[in-house]
């Protein structure tokens, strides 16, 4: 299992397929809902997840090959883009501090 501490994530990425719609307004809502807490939201294709992410965020269907492309990295697959509990439970964590597992 990995896990970092709230107080250590500074970027997460939402991991998607094509690059465009769903994932992007999944992106936006968290950079919205993480204002002020010193973590950045980006957007990016899930064969080009940076080595500087903390977290990564993708679709179920997409969670291997985020593992492969992002290994050792905290990886949090959603079923829904907005309003999935693995998502609302990431932001709720952040704010209040703690740790974030998968």
């Amino acid at each position: 299992m990995t896990t970092i501490d709230t107080k250590d994530i500074r970027k997460i990425i939402v991991a998607c397929d094509a690059g465009m719609g769903s994932s992007v307004m999944l992106a936006s809502t968290l950079r919205k809902q993480l204002m002020g807490t010193g973590v950045e939201v980006e957007h990016t294709p899930v064969n080009d997840i940076p080595a500087d992410a903390d977290v990564v965020l993708c679709h179920v269907g997409l969670a291997a090959r985020a593992r492969a492309g992002a290994p050792g990295k905290v990886l949090l697959s959603f079923q829904i883009f907005l309003g999935d509990p693995v998502v609302t439970n990431l932001v709720s964590t952040i704010k209040k501090g703690g740790t974030v597992s998968a």
